[in-house]
C-alpha cells in the first residue's frame, strides 16, 4: 500500500512538473506579445506626434493665407464680410419633443394615500 503511495505522488509531483513548465513558457510567450504590442503602440504614438507636428505645420495662417492669394482666381474665393455671417436668433436649432409624463396606477394610488394621511388632523 506504501508503494502505490509513493507511485501515485510521485506521478502527481511529475505531472504538476509538466503543468508548471507548460504554463511557465505560455506564460513567457503572453509577457512577449505584451512587449510587442507595447512597442508597436510606442512607434503608433510617435508616428502619430509626427502627423500632428506636419498638420500643425501646413495649417499655418501664414501658408494658408499665400495659398489663398496665390489660387485666389482659380478657386472663385471671396473676402470675409460681415453679412455673411448670420445673427443667432437666424440659428435654426432643433426642437425636442419630450415624451408624455406617465405615473404607473401603483405609485399614484400610493402617493394618493400619502396624500390622505398627511391631510388628516
Amino acid at each position: 500500500m506504501r508503494g502505490l503511495f509513493y507511485v501515485l505522488t510521485a506521478l502527481a509531483v511529475m505531472g504538476l512538473a509538466v503543468w508548471a513548465y507548460r504554463e511557465n513558457y505560455a506564460t513567457q510567450q503572453v509577457i512577449a506579445e505584451v512587449e510587442r504590442l507595447n512597442r508597436d503602440i510606442g512607434l503608433w504614438r510617435e508616428r502619430r506626434a509626427i502627423l500632428n507636428a506636419e498638420w500643425a505645420y501646413l495649417n499655418r495662417p501664414d501658408r494658408l493665407r499665400a495659398l489663398a492669394n496665390l489660387n485666389f482666381e482659380r478657386l472663385e474665393l471671396l473676402p470675409l464680410a460681415p453679412e455673411q455671417f448670420a445673427a443667432i436668433d437666424q440659428v435654426a436649432y432643433p426642437t425636442f419633443e419630450l415624451p408624455e409624463i406617465v405615473i404607473p396606477i401603483e405609485l399614484l394610488g400610493s402617493l394618493l394615500a400619502d396624500e390622505d394621511l398627511e391631510s388628516q388632523p
